[in-house]
């Protein structure tokens, strides 16, 4: 939630500066209270949208995500997976009501009885003056008053209003009424009761409301002259009310802005190009989202899956960087094209040969230099480029590039130049034919079944070994959060545990507790073992001793 909140006040912020830099000076009024509407609701979607097309570091499935843990003393259950339900002391759950929360929530209260008294307060006001119809407006006389604004067809009219300036007062209201200018304040106010705690909010309203005058001004001012229209602005003494979703005639913050907009020239038709300065910014932002969902959890999994099968002596080189450069184009484009297929297949000759092979050397020659390369292709030119600046290849480059190969290729899982690392190919969850299973699910056939029988279990094993008695050693409360990656390698056994954790002792301890994981029967590719990576978040709940709360 906090993350999203914030994603939103950067958005609209990005969206507001765009506007009063390039478009708040313009002419272009309609054109900016579009922008104006649809950036204040882009804000609040884009967060939402993800983009398949968008990948960054590695795919979500290349890590099966197991449902989150949580142990310790639970006191809420949700029925979000009613599949799980309470597992031998687990419960699936949603978060404790926070703190952050209640005040969000609180605010929002707030917030909605304000703009219903408020709502209020405009039915008894006009409830309680004389009326009459004008033109489609009921116009409603304020008594002992000179002020003016309006809310849908609704036109209130102070007595002590000239009788000769009420005709132009009428016809700027008329364009309220007929563009329908109060929806737009409404909107903002529905906004305001969400995000009551964002200012950018509130300047987005002044903003859309200080339009909505230059609109009815541009069409007012046709129906007479400038300077009686100046003069009609200057001569009365302005009265506010204090109604952020009408739409005011008299507001002296505004009267200074109205004239010199009326008196402003209209801006070149080529001007309105800035609108486009929006393309680049929305898609900026869908990139951003559709990638924070992956990049928030792969600071620890990127290291498990690019050094796990590494020893100690394995270091990463410019040649295994140029590798991982071909497998992110691999995860961006999805599918490979046949020129690019034949990129890989040279590759996968020149790891087979034993001699250097002159017809092979013109091959990738004649490969490098074809015209309209896809970034896919370009990335294996720069792997043959760096094999031939080596000259050899390392142990664990040749590995390297061979786990590649066996994924890229066809049917490289099958090649017998690539059968001495199939044990230490990673295949991602989502493509993996056959998943690894537990013993307690050996029955099951479908994946689906052998998935979700696997998550319960794993679940029941976390439960009932976890050291629940570190809470009270390590003096925890609330809740903390744990993070465990690990892979079910070639021959079902579980390796690479990696753990991040608030607390050494946590991590610690959930290491100790995969690794008491049963043997697997391994997940197969083509009938061949391979390795699947896997990841489990835990949440370690610690309700407050409730003795100690007595005593307190």
């Amino acid at each position: 939630m906090l993350h999203y909140i914030l994603q939103v006040i950067a958005f609209q912020l990005g969206f507001l500066v765009v506007y009063d830099v390039f478009l708040r000076k313009e002419t272009f009024f309609n054109w900016n209270r579009v922008y104006l509407l649809a950036t204040a609701m882009l804000s609040v979607l884009i967060p939402f949208i993800k983009l398949d097309i968008v990948k960054a570091i590695m795919p979500e499935e290349f890590v099966i995500r197991l449902p989150e843990v949580i142990i310790g003393n639970v006191t809420e259950t949700s029925s979000i997976n009613p599949d799980f339900g309470n597992l031998a002391g687990i419960t699936f759950a949603s978060e404790s009501t926070s703190l952050w929360s209640i005040l969000l929530f609180s605010g929002m209260c707030v917030a909605l009885i304000i703009l219903a008294f408020k709502i209020f307060k405009l039915v008894l006001l006009a409830s309680q003056q004389p009326k009459h119809w004008s033109n489609n407006l009921l116009v409603i006389k304020l008594i002992n008053s000179n002020a003016a604004f309006s809310f849908f067809h609704y036109v209130f009219l102070g007595e002590k209003i000239d009788t000769k300036d009420r005709s132009s007062i009428l016809e700027h209201e008329m364009v309220h009424v007929k563009q329908k200018h109060t929806l737009d304040l409404l909107f903002f106010e529905v906004l305001r009761i969400v995000f009551w705690f964002n200012p950018l909010i509130y300047m987005y309203q002044n903003r859309i409301a200080t339009l909505h005058e230059y609109i009815a001004d541009a069409k007012a001012v046709k129906q007479q002259s400038k300077a009686e229209y100046y003069d009609n602005l200057l001569a009365q003494v302005f009265e506010t009310r204090q109604f952020s979703f009408v739409n005011p005639f008299f507001k002296q913050s505004l009267i200074k802005k109205r004239i010199i907009m009326l008196s402003k020239s209209k801006s070149k038709q080529i001007n309105i190009l800035k609108y486009a300065l929006l393309f680049p910014m929305v898609c900026s932002m869908l990139i951003y989202t559709s990638s924070y969902a992956t990049e928030k959890t792969l600071d620890i999994e990127e290291t498990v899956l690019t050094e796990g099968s590494q020893s100690s002596n394995d270091k990463e080189t410019v040649l295994t960087k140029k590798i991982k450069a071909v497998i992110h184009q691999v995860e961006i484009k999805g599918n490979v094209t046949a020129e690019e297929d034949e990129g890989f297949e040279l590759l996968v000759n020149l790891v087979s040969g034993t001699e250097l092979d002159l017809d092979l050397v013109k091959n990738v020659q004649a490969y490098a230099s074809r015209s309209n390369q896809t970034a896919l292709m370009k990335a294996i030119n720069t792997v043959f480029e760096q094999i031939q600046v080596q000259g050899e290849l390392s142990e664990y480059e040749e590995k390297s590039l061979k786990r590649m190969l066996v994924l890229t290729s066809e049917d490289g899982i099958n090649n017998p130049a690539l059968q001495d690392v199939i044990e230490t190919v990673e295949v991602p969850f989502g493509v993996v034919d056959e998943v690894p299973v537990m013993p307690a699910c050996q029955n099951l056939k479908s994946n689906d079944e052998r998935k979700t029988c696997l998550s319960k279990n794993i679940a029941m094993h976390v439960s009932k070994n976890f050291n629940l008695d570190l809470a009270k050693k390590l003096g925890l409360s609330g809740k903390q959060r744990i993070t465990v990656i690990f892979k079910i390698n070639a021959k079902g056994n579980i390796i690479d545990v990696k753990s991040r954790a608030p607390l050494p002792e946590l991590e610690v301890e959930a290491k100790r507790v995969i690794n008491l994981l049963p043997q697997f029967t391994p997940g197969k590719q083509d009938g061949k073992a391979v390795t699947v990576p896997y990841s489990l978040p835990i949440l370690f709940q610690i309700a407050p001793d409730k003795k100690e709360d007595k005593k307190n």
